[in-house]
């Protein structure tokens, strides 16, 4: 059986006054849902009302049944945060493997993703670690494209110059001792 919940007349003026001091959309809409529950109206209609589901109008009363106004009306309440850890937290991790690239190492992804797993104390996915790497300033740095031991350009050219008998066979070729 689902639960319900009663309103007093204090939680209902509590209620009109955080809905006529809020200017924000989102968190107004919630204020309504609950004006509309405080006032008597069932999940379904309130539904209807504000284009909400069922569940989250019943989720909206719940939260306010147990946290009160105050929940909704924490500032700087933003969703979608769900880092594991801090940027200064972030930034100390990877300074041991900026260590090791500035050596000339190759740092891995997978080292990192080991590290970081262990001081979160659960597994992640591969991408969070290169969306943590992304938010550091970190990209993908591929080994030299030269050697450091590559000939010189004008040796290059010079060795290009020499003949290996190669003039001999196109000579044989022009002939038609071949044809």
């Amino acid at each position: 059986m689902p639960k319900t919940y009663r309103f007093t007349a204090e939680q209902r003026e509590e209620v009109k006054a955080a809905q006529k001091k809020e200017k924000e959309a989102k968190l107004s809409l919630k204020l309504q849902v609950l004006d509309l529950r405080v006032r008597g109206y069932k999940n379904e209609e309130i539904a209807e009302i504000t284009g909400y589901s069922k569940s989250r109008v019943s989720a909206i009363v719940c939260i306010y049944a147990k946290e009160g106004i105050s929940y909704f009306q924490q500032e700087n309440r933003k969703s979608g945060n769900r880092r594991n850890m801090s940027y200064e937290q972030e930034a100390e991790l990877l300074a041991q493997y900026e260590k090791l690239a500035e050596a000339g190492q190759i740092v891995e992804t997978g080292e990192i993703k080991k590290a970081y797993e262990k001081k979160v104390g659960h597994t992640i996915g591969s991408s969070q670690i290169y969306r943590v790497l992304a938010r550091h300033g970190w990209r993908k740095v591929m080994p030299r494209s030269k050697h450091p031991k590559k000939a010189s350009d004008e040796a290059i050219e010079a060795s290009k110059k020499l003949t290996y008998g190669w003039e001999k066979k196109e000579q044989v070729f022009q002939e038609g001792v071949f044809a």
